[in-house]
Parts: C-alpha cells; sequence; structure tokens
C-alpha cells in the first residue's frame, strides 16, 4: 500500500539530525514510522505537499513551527504513581530522612525533569501533601520540552479513564468532577505544590537552587551514552548532598558514573 507522502533517506536523517541538536534524542531506523506518521499530520495540518516543503517550511519558521515540531515527535506515556515502588521509597524513607536533615530550613525542592500530562508531579504531591507540618515550603517543579503536554498537565483535568488506577479514596480527596461528571480536576490544595514550567534539558537550566530529589524517568533512554552522561553531571550538581535521583524502570547508569550509587530499582544517590 503506497503511503499518502515520500520520506526519503536524506529527509528522515535531516529530521533525525534536527532532533538529535534540538534535544538529544537518538531516532533509530526503527523508529520511521513513528515520524512518518507523526510529522504526516503537521504536513495536512499546513497544508502542504510532502515532507521536503515541510522542511524548508520549518526552516523559514522556526520561531512558530520547531515546537510544534519537536511536540510531534517527542513521546508522552505516563500514568498516576507509575513504578509505585518510588512513591513507597519516597514517603516511607525520604520523608522522615528530609523532615529531619531539613528542620531548620523548613524547605523541601523537588524536580519532575520531563513530567508530561502531569500524572507523575501530581503523584508526588498527593504522596507529599499531609506527611510535612504546617509551616513547611514545599515545592515541586515540573518540566516537560513538550508544550502541548505541559497545557494539560497545568489544567489538572483528566479523563475517567486516566484516573483508573487511583484508590477511590484518593481520588475524592484530592480531585473534583466536573459539571458533566465525566473528567476529574486536580484540586486547588494540591495544584499549588506544583510550578509546571517548559525547558529543554539539553539547554542552559535557569534554575538558582539546589533539589533534595530529581525524578527523571522515562526520558533518557531516548538519549545516546554522551549525552546521558552529560545530563547525570548535571543533576549530580543541582542536587544537595546525598540528594536523590529516580530514573525510569528501563533506565541506567553506566559504571563509569561517578556521582551516584545505586541503591537499587532505579533510584539513585548522589555521593557527596
Amino acid at each position: 500500500m503506497s503511503k499518502e507522502f515520500l520520506l526519503t533517506d536524506s529527509e528522515f536523517s535531516h529530521i533525525v539530525d534536527l532532533v538529535y541538536k534540538a534535544c538529544g534524542i537518538v531516532l533509530g531506523e526503527h523508529k520511521r514510522e513513528m515520524v512518518y506518521s507523526r510529522l504526516a499530520r503537521r504536513i495536512r495540518s499546513l497544508k502542504l505537499s510532502n515532507f521536503e516543503q515541510y522542511l524548508d517550511y520549518l526552516e523559514l519558521n522556526k520561531d512558530k513551527e520547531f515546537s510544534n515540531f519537536i511536540n510531534a515527535i517527542t513521546t508522552n506515556l505516563t500514568s498516576f504513581f507509575r513504578e509505585k515502588h518510588h512513591f513507597e521509597f519516597l514517603k516511607k524513607t525520604l520523608v522522615p530522612k528530609l523532615l529531619k536533615e531539613n528542620r531548620a530550613t523548613k524547605r523541601v525542592r523537588i524536580w519532575s525533569a520531563g513530567c508530561s500530562t502531569g500524572e507523575e508531579p501530581y503523584s508526588i504531591a498527593m504522596t507529599l501533601a499531609d506527611m510535612f507540618p504546617i509551616g513547611w515550603d514545599v515545592k515541586i517543579l515540573a518540566t516537560d520540552l513538550d508544550s502541548n503536554v505541559l497545557e494539560k498537565a497545568n489544567s489538572g483535568e483528566y479523563s475517567a479513564n486516566s484516573t483508573t488506577g487511583l484508590e477511590p479514596e484518593i481520588l475524592k480527596k484530592w480531585f473534583f468532577k466536573d459539571k458533566q461528571g465525566e473528567n476529574y480536576k486536580v484540586k486547588p490544595a494540591l495544584k499549588k505544590m506544583i510550578h509546571f514550567k517548559r525547558l529543554n534539558l539539553l539547554q542552559k537550566w535557569p534554575m538558582k537552587g539546589t533539589f533534595d530529589l530529581i525524578f527523571c524517568r522515562n526520558v533518557v533512554i531516548y538519549f545516546d551514552k554522551e549525552t546521558k552522561e552529560g545530563l547525570f553531571n548535571n543533576y549530580a550538581n543541582i542536587l544537595i548532598p546525598q540528594g536523590h535521583l529516580f530514573l525510569g524502570h528501563s533506565e541506567s547508569m553506566s559504571k563509569e558514573q561517578k556521582n551516584f550509587n545505586s541503591l537499587g530499582k532505579t533510584m539513585y544517590q548522589k555521593i557527596k
């Protein structure tokens, strides 16, 4: 069956190069169909005729189209309390540690790097919400490269299907139904703990302070070894001494990485 548009080898290589230079994501030949299907939507939307025209358009209109290009390519798949052992470790081990070690400042900072549509930072917030006494300053920074998913995350609105994994008491406590009774919306008390911001992890970070822990799950899976190592080093620089980093279930650090000790189950602690 012939395809609607032709994607030549040189056009695919050009797309691969653009994506890698912009955000470090490595697209192998096995991603060709995904690239085709996602960018074909942009071609139709812009009423263009082929990939050649689209790449020319992208070059001439980078200011307004490049974010659409990156949004189309990046993958966003997430759920509430994904990889539950991370949240159990956060609740049972890290929160008591933070309560003790940060009692002078009463300040906790957590970063959800690659937050997608928001399920991860909201899960972190639900885990922490009732565990710190009144007067503590607990904030979560949630960033992603994709402006579309950030908009959804910031809205805090989810379909009933998206919330099926949540226990009824959690759902009742932290969400309310919309007027049609079809969607759930995060309550303001939870939402105020989180600040959503667009960020390219491979560009200069604007944050000035340090973080107690960082979630960067199912993000570095797309990066090559050199990009991963650079990112891990940057995370080490912005974490407090002995701070913690969480990766996704299929991700790991190389043996050459000297800044972190593995705690098992894709959980790492900064050495110094």
